[in-house]
């Protein structure tokens, strides 16, 4: 009776945290008719795009920089490296779209052992005006993006940012990877942003310039292995908060091959453990394998047939899911409940290799996390 009250618990618990976090993340991310129009007054921006190889996508998702209805930004690309084979695209969108303010800065600046900050550290020092997006080569960005930016910001505000929603998945293991991206992880950062916990994501930091430079400057962004996670403390220092936008923003995934995708969840999860451990040991029982577990525990301790009820338990349970990319307007497979249970499949071997991992690699370079959280 005591395992069979500890899986009823458990099992429970677990469906009604995950009910309840379907709901929060579905009604933030909802739906909204139409586009935010710029209001009068609204300030002059600096868009910086760092930028390195050629990735899916990314002439369109760089063109989109150049489209939005704002009335007066600028933008700065970045680029590490004079061979990269990435400025011809950006010259050539520059060379198509004359009238919108635009640089290519070339060059870096190693403050960090992060290649991403080093790579912005220039774009940051040469932004003419005082609101500044640091924004991922992959993000397509919204005609209204500077708009849902700012209608973000409130007085008690040190940062805005949002989770990437993958878009477009050609193949099996992108549309797992849009499981990851989707209905798991920008679910939980919008249940922690509700609940006054907000955190921050690297895709799109939106700052204003006094905010950062009151916190240490860019350079501060380098005292952690992950400029987001540095962020959300240079923020949580000032006495501010993290703030995400109710409408994340679009990444187009294309394709994906089965060790792209470990290879990113890998990264992160040890990421996660290296800036953020306290929040990071407990994610082993998310997902819905162990709630699935304890049911079938429970019901085989009562004599019930195990397997009919466990395969009901895991489609409400990915249905629940589905029908949070549904009312956000995600992309949603009529395959998901297997998409989804393959990405609860590699949770737990995900953080047990976050736990003991070490290293990981980014865009050529091998990074190693130190005892103390640094990077080398």
């Amino acid at each position: 009776m005591t395992l069979l009250g500890l899986a009823v618990a458990f099992c429970g618990l677990t469906v009604l945290v995950h009910v309840a976090s379907v709901a929060i993340a579905a009604w933030r991310c909802r739906v909204r008719s139409g586009t935010m129009a710029p209001r009068p007054g609204t300030p002059p921006v600096t868009i910086v795009r760092p930028v390195c190889g050629i990735e899916n996508f990314i002439e369109e998702t760089l063109a989109s920089t150049f489209r939005l209805d704002y009335p007066t930004y600028e933008i700065l690309f970045c680029v590490a490296s004079p061979a990269d084979p990435v400025i011809p695209v950006v010259e050539a969108l520059m060379a198509r779209h004359p009238t919108v303010p635009a640089r290519l800065l070339i060059g870096n600046d190693p403050v960090s052992s992060n290649p991403k900050l080093n790579n912005c550290v220039k774009g940051w020092h040469a932004a003419r005006h005082d609101w500044i997006v640091l924004a991922d080569s992959n993000v397509l960005l919204p005609i209204d993006y500077l708009q849902r930016l700012l209608a973000t910001w409130r007085a008690d505000t040190g940062l805005v940012c949002a989770p990437p929603i993958g878009s477009r998945p050609d193949g099996f293991w992108a549309e797992v990877e849009c499981a990851f991206l989707n209905t798991y992880q920008a679910r939980a950062q919008y249940v922690a942003d509700t609940i006054g916990l907000g955190f921050a994501q690297g895709k799109t930091l939106f700052w204003r310039r006094v905010v950062l430079e009151a916190g240490g400057g860019i350079k501060a962004l380098g005292a952690d292995v992950a400029e987001d996670a540095a962020s959300t403390k240079v923020v949580r220092g000032l006495g501010l908060k993290v703030r995400l936008t109710d409408a994340p923003f679009e990444q187009p995934l294309g394709r994906r091959r089965p060790a792209e995708v470990w290879r990113r969840q890998s990264r992160w999860a040890r990421l996660r453990r290296a800036c953020f451990p306290g929040y990071f040991l407990p994610e082993i029982l998310t997902g819905g394998l162990f709630p699935g577990l304890a049911l079938a525990i429970a019901v085989g301790e009562l004599g019930g047939p195990v397997l009919p009820l466990l395969m009901l338990f895991w489609l409400g349970w990915y249905g629940a899911e589905m029908a949070l990319a549904r009312a956000a307007g995600w992309h949603l497979s009529r395959w998901y409940p297997l998409h989804g249970l393959l990405r609860d499949l590699m949770l737990p071997a995900l953080w047990l290799d976050g736990l003991l991992g070490q290293s990981f690699e980014w865009r050529g370079n091998e990074i190693r996390v130190e005892a103390d959280g640094r990077a080398v």
